[in-house]
């Protein structure tokens, strides 16, 4: 928590929970003014981004022609990759292979949000489970470690076995879910590390993991930003910043089309994820996910300020249920629920507090928004 006096933005609902938040003469944060100065006037959601778009996904099927897919689509469940995969099925015509990795922590309604667009598009379906042990062990690891970071387990799982399974069977194109629309707000650093440093996972593991980790999948950032990209030609695209895109048409497309069902809050479709968002970062380390999430609605036109503010006075996880998320949590990792506990008041660790590649990642970041590759991402894999 930043020990600074408390500001909060006049224009969004960033505050200083916020540690590297910068505010100007008139209150407004340096997220919102990035968004005004850098990013709303290149995000071309009209006939611009459209035609983009199209030019692209004629392009990928030329490319392809001939193969049984066009391309990889990750889906997780979540609203963002299931309206992509709609609107890429029933609008532009793509034949992708659908990608899911099961980390192990997958709730009961993202299984049906996956298997009713997977039924009704008629797609094929692949599904890399990973090696629970081992991800149990992973995930034990951090905890012990005291970070705040404690999803990177699951986080680097994903985007690895997804990186590593399109350079196997030689699949160029890639197409993500991210989007500027709910998702412009970084998340600070200080809470959300880069899930890709190879030094501070293996520091972390070594100090605290016992499991030789013989098949999780992993993968450096180097690996998919340099080595997949410019050596094997695998590219990512993000179609959801080529056309409007806002959670509620999102809601009402899936839900009237597929019987998709919402979740609670954003990045929900994971009961771990659910846990550390909803629960671990407020109580542990003073920091509400929601204030990214809503304030990121708030510069896209998609919720107002007044909204926002009410819905930050509702607890972000059930208080009725929050004994019973222990013991789930606590059970699956095979853990006395009293273990779980414990970390949660053990005292609290940062990324600097291990081995890590920060200032590398840093510049490297910089490098590549300087000269155009990629915007700097408010949470790097």
């Amino acid at each position: 928590m930043n020990t600074t006096k408390y500001q909060i933005c006049t224009n969004c609902i960033m505050d200083t929970s916020d540690p590297g938040i910068v505010f100007d003469e008139n209150g407004v944060c340096d997220h919102c003014i990035d968004f005004e100065k850098n990013i709303k006037p290149n995000w071309n959601t009209g006939i611009e981004g459209r035609k983009y778009l199209e030019r692209r996904m004629a392009d990928i099927k030329r490319c392809v022609k001939g193969k049984d897919f066009d391309c990889l689509i990750g889906l997780s469940g979540g609203v963002d990759s299931s309206f992509m995969l709609h609107k890429m099925v029933t609008e532009f015509g793509l034949r992708p292979l659908v990608f899911h990795v099961d980390g192990g922590w997958n709730s009961e309604l993202a299984v049906h949000n996956i298997n009713v667009l997977i039924n009704k598009l008629n797609l094929d379906l692949f599904t890399e489970v990973i090696n629970w042990q081992e991800m149990r062990d992973f995930q034990l690891a951090f905890f012990k470690s005291g970070v705040p970071h404690i999803d990177i387990p699951q986080d680097h799982a994903f985007i690895a076995t997804l990186y590593n399974f399109a350079d196997k069977y030689n699949i160029k194109y890639i197409l993500n879910g991210g989007n500027i629309s709910t998702e412009v707000v970084r998340y600070p650093l200080q809470y959300y590390y880069w899930g890709t440093d190879m030094f501070q996972i293996g520091d972390i593991r070594r100090r605290f993991g016992q499991s030789p980790m013989k098949t999780y999948p992993f993968s450096s950032i180097y690996r998919h930003k340099i080595y997949l990209r410019y050596l094997r030609g695998v590219e990512v695209l993000k179609p959801l910043n080529n056309f409007p895109y806002t959670k509620s048409l999102a809601f009402d497309v899936l839900e009237k089309e597929y019987g998709w069902k919402p979740y609670p809050q954003k990045h929900f479709e994971s009961r771990f994820t659910s846990f550390f968002e909803g629960y671990w970062l407020p109580t542990r380390f003073c920091f509400d996910v929601r204030r990214v999430q809503f304030s990121s609605l708030i510069l896209t036109g998609q919720m107002t300020r007044d909204v926002a503010m009410n819905k930050l006075k509702e607890l972000p996880y059930n208080p009725e249920t929050i004994d019973h998320d222990f013991e789930y949590i606590a059970t699956k990792l095979e853990i006395p629920v009293s273990e779980l506990r414990a970390y949660h008041e053990m005292p609290k660790k940062y990324y600097w507090d291990y081995k890590n590649q920060q200032n590398l990642f840093r510049f490297g970041a910089k490098f590549l928004h300087l000269f155009g590759v990629e915007q700097v991402k408010k949470r790097q894999k």
